[in-house]
């Protein structure tokens, strides 16, 4: 065997590991009757940097599903991003919202 297509395999296998590491957390949304669609996309995409796209996915399966998963990373990371969805604020939109959406860090 080539040792140079060993080191590389075992670099692979080594950055696989620590992107593995990294996302051994996650942030779920849980959804409530307070909040639009509207502004659960701008949240997530504010907060998240999501594509608009990929906000709307999340906001139509937490409306459905009742929960979704917004973000994966390392727990300080994920806590951080948890802190922003928890304290961004009412929905404008609606008389009725009063606060921000609720999320929470899980392990993945």
């Amino acid at each position: 065997m080539n040792p140079e297509s060993e080191t590389k395999s075992a670099t692979e296998v080594i950055e696989a590991a620590q992107t593995k590491a990294v996302r051994h957390w996650k942030v779920v949304l849980y959804n409530d009757e307070d909040h639009t669609y509207d502004y659960v996309v701008a949240l997530l995409v504010a907060v998240c940097a999501m594509a608009r796209e990929q906000a709307f996915r999340c906001a139509v399966e937490v409306d459905l599903c009742g929960r979704t998963v917004v973000y994966y990373g390392n727990q300080e990371d994920c806590a951080r991003i948890s802190g922003k969805i928890n304290t961004w604020g009412a929905d404008h939109r609606l008389l009725r919202s009063r606060g921000s959406m609720n999320s929470a860090v899980e392990p993945n």
